[in-house]
């Protein structure tokens, strides 16, 4: 069994930590965390006896070979070049991967250079249902992909970025090619993940497919349930589509069945969770067996999301790749203001 430890013991971290339940080649054996109160309540409630208050020490003496790192996205630069410095074997770390353009950049040389495998903490790709529509896109039983369309309630720092991920999915990961976005509010900026409260953008990629991102309060209800469960995909083909909510499916392929579903968004999580957990582990023993979720992807989908940034203070498209100048979420909040 692998060996895992955790940086960071807060609530996120629990979601993390209990899919250990369902995880298959490794187990939870570390704990680390500033606050000595969160770290025991954490460490007593999953039975890790060996706790930390120090990265450095932790990663010296103990050597883990994964590590989860769950912590404030403010925080992605340092504690990620700390795993860098220290050649932890993989780390997944939480989203968003980054936050403005001047920490993606130095993420962005991060990944160039360093042995650590980086996998960012992109659960919602790993859930069973989710899965089998991917599936049912990629290998053709809608016919050719023609639009994606994606959304969530909570802002683009909250959650636009799974379901940017989500979109890159869905299309096996075609290169971007441009981006139109606008934005609207500036009371998100104030949070600790800070960007704009609302956002749309349109998104051409190289294969020739589209995609909408509509993000923020003015996206599209699913229910009465929390804005956290506010989020969906919808994949239109030529003979057919597949639509994904949280606890909710549906999809008609082009053999004209039509088929939709109700599903648990706890016990998907839980499963999809532990599936992005072992698939970094796959990772680790094995070159080939490359994460869906590695840095270098999730770091090609936040240029989209800055692209949007950019697009929306420069009034214009953005075309892909690019580089960002530095600053671009303060140039948003600028001209939001």
């Amino acid at each position: 069994m692998y060996r895992s430890a955790f940086l960071g013991c807060g609530g996120r971290a629990r979601g993390h930590a209990n899919a250990y339940s369902k995880v298959k080649r490794g187990e939870m054996v570390v704990l680390c965390d500033l606050n000595e109160e969160r770290l025991n309540s954490f460490g007593d409630t999953y039975s890790v006896e060996k706790r930390y208050t120090d990265i450095h020490e932790m990663l010296d003496k103990e050597k883990p070979d994964l590590l989860h790192i769950v912590t404030q996205p403010d925080l992605r630069v340092p504690l990620m070049t700390i795993a860098a410095e220290h050649e932890v074997p993989v780390a997944i770390v939480e989203k968003p991967i980054a936050l403005d353009s001047t920490d993606y950049k130095t993420i962005c040389e991060l990944e160039k250079n360093s042995k650590t495998k980086f996998v960012v903490n992109h659960q919602l790709r790993f859930h069973p249902k989710l899965i089998e529509l991917r599936d049912d896109v990629i290998e053709g039983r809608i016919g050719e992909i023609r639009l994606i369309e994606t959304s969530a309630r909570l802002n683009m720092a909250g959650q636009g970025t799974h379901v940017t991920d989500l979109m890159f999915a869905m299309n096996n990961y075609a290169d971007p090619e441009s981006v139109m976005g606008q934005a609207h509010g500036t009371n998100g900026f104030n949070t600790n993940h800070p960007t704009a409260d609302e956002a749309e953008a349109y998104v051409t990629f190289k294969n020739g497919v589209h995609g909408l991102l509509v993000i923020g309060k003015n996206a599209p209800s699913v229910g009465d349930y929390p804005q956290h469960f506010h989020k969906r995909v919808a994949v239109y083909g030529t003979e057919g589509f597949v639509h994904w909510q949280m606890e909710a499916w549906e999809k008609k392929t082009k053999d004209g069945t039509y088929e939709k579903g109700a599903k648990s968004y706890r016990d998907q999580d839980l499963l999809g969770q532990a599936g992005l957990t072992d698939a970094a582990f796959d990772w680790l023993e094995d070159d080939s067996k490359v994460h869906p979720n590695n840095l270098e992807t999730s770091l090609k989908e936040f240029s989209v999301i800055l692209g949007i940034f950019q697009s929306v203070v420069n009034r214009a498209p953005v075309y892909l790749p690019t580089d960002p100048p530095d600053g671009v979420l303060q140039a948003l909040k600028d001209a939001l203001s």
